[in-house]
């Protein structure tokens, strides 16, 4: 059984900066790529950001290039999404995942587990 919980969510201001954190359990992490995803209220959900299981790779969407940094800690089963100079449309519920390959994807379905999402407001 993989479960991932997701922490760090709040409330900043445009401009500010936010760090979440996603505890994964079991000793599997370290075969599994990683994701964030993220969901506004009308919309559907989005691609952010991918890691590979080592965390050699990295690929992020267009809208959070040079803003949002993914990174991955074996040791301590824990993902990462530093995200900085934050704009109101970033707004949403922000998912960790993990897939059953080393290599990143950008694809929801492609992702076995997924944590509760955490709530990420931005005011302006």
């Amino acid at each position: 059984q993989v479960q991932l919980v997701e922490f760090g969510g709040g409330l900043v201001q445009a401009g500010g900066s936010l760090r979440l954190s996603c505890a994964v359990s079991g000793r599997t992490f370290n075969s599994y790529a990683m994701g964030w995803f993220r969901q506004a209220p009308g919309k559907e959900r989005e691609f952010v950001a991918a890691i590979s299981s080592s965390g050699g790779s990295t690929y992020y969407a267009d809208s959070v290039k040079g803003r949002f940094t993914i990174s991955r800690d074996n040791a301590k089963d824990k993902l990462s999404l530093q995200m900085n100079s934050l704009k109101p449309e970033d707004t949403a519920v922000y998912y960790c995942a993990a897939r059953r390959t080393r290599y990143t994807s950008s694809y929801a379905n492609e992702y076995a587990y997924w944590g509760q999402g955490t709530q990420v407001t931005v005011s302006s």
